[in-house]
């Protein structure tokens, strides 16, 4: 009688797993970036691979645009969000720039605390924005005057947003920016890097100006990072291009973005993508929980990217 020696029989199951686990794992080699935290990659991979199936015309892209699309900071030097573009001579006194910059250093560590709920810190973050609105509309500013200032901010983009635009325009993915910030700046900052496509919808603080194009309010419902719920839930029925779209990709910076994608009705699959700025040891466990992949201190849109080619590559679910 022969006997068969099969080398592998012996081997341990955790190296088989592992071995089986290497060659059925989704082909995204950002995700290996040692940027990258997941809680289940293995779900992650599922989420993934059922996204590919269902294909481009499944998609949307829900995303917050401060410190997510933009990037956080650049040569140790912190980016401008849209309130602070908003902080230039042409627009603003240096009493008003002393105020809003005060605010700012009361109500920021209130707003990434991680020992207060959501629930504790979203009447503090109603006044911080409404303070600011009334700083900004005391100052009367010219809307002709917002171009000019976006152009002389260090605004940015993160590295590869180029890359992330367009190809969410060339396949026709609705691409959904919910942002606490100023919507008319968010605009220009997106025109002045010229991928303000027609699939880009914006939902923002906008301003409202008078007949002189002068600043005399803000238009319609506040929204701030602990209130995109209730923004997703009013806006989402009026955006007929999301309708049919049962899979989200959700790229948010705060625990607070993940409420956006609440208004999609009969969603199928989302995938959630946190970028963790800062207070990284302090917020690290809270975000490893609450988003699907979490990028550390990652000033790109490398895996965002990475994800969205490997959605939209017809592969048959392989």
């Amino acid at each position: 009688m022969q006997i068969y020696h099969i080398p592998w029989i012996n081997t341990p199951v955790r190296t088989v797993l592992a071995i089986w686990h290497q060659l059925t794992k989704t082909e995204i080699p950002e995700l290996a970036k040692c940027s990258v935290l997941m809680r289940e990659r293995s779900r992650v991979e599922e989420t993934i691979h059922a996204m590919q199936r269902a294909g481009a015309g499944n998609l949307q892209v829900i995303s917050d645009f401060d410190m997510t699309l933009t990037r956080f900071a650049h040569n140790g030097k912190r980016v401008p969000t849209t309130h602070n573009i908003l902080d230039n001579r042409l627009l603003i006194n240096e009493d008003c720039t002393k105020k809003i910059r005060a605010l700012l250093n009361t109500y920021y560590p209130i707003e990434i605390d991680p020992s207060r709920s959501a629930e504790e810190k979203l009447p503090l973050m109603v006044e911080w924005w409404t303070k600011v609105h009334e700083l900004l509309i005391e100052q009367r500013i010219r809307k002709d005057m917002l171009a000019q200032a976006v152009k002389e901010s260090s605004a940015m983009l993160r590295d590869g947003y180029k890359v992330f635009f367009d190809h969410l325009a060339e396949q026709r993915i609705p691409l959904l920016i919910f942002s606490a910030g100023v919507g008319d700046v968010l605009e220009e900052v997106i025109q002045q890097n010229h991928v303000f496509h027609p699939n880009v919808h914006i939902i923002s603080n906008y301003m409202d100006f008078d007949q002189t194009g002068v600043l005399r309010a803000f238009k319609g419902q506040l929204i701030h990072t602990f209130n995109k719920r209730e923004g997703a839930l009013s806006h989402a029925a009026g955006l007929t291009e999301l309708q049919g779209r049962p899979n989200v990709l959700l790229l948010g910076d705060s625990l607070g973005d993940l409420t956006m994608a609440d208004g999609v009705s009969e969603h199928e699959n989302i995938l959630t993508i946190g970028f963790l700025n800062d207070q990284v040891e302090e917020r690290k466990e809270s975000y490893i929980n609450s988003f699907d992949i979490v990028l550390v201190k990652d000033e790109t849109m490398d895996v965002p990217n990475a994800v969205l080619r490997h959605i939209t590559s017809s592969g048959n679910g392989k």
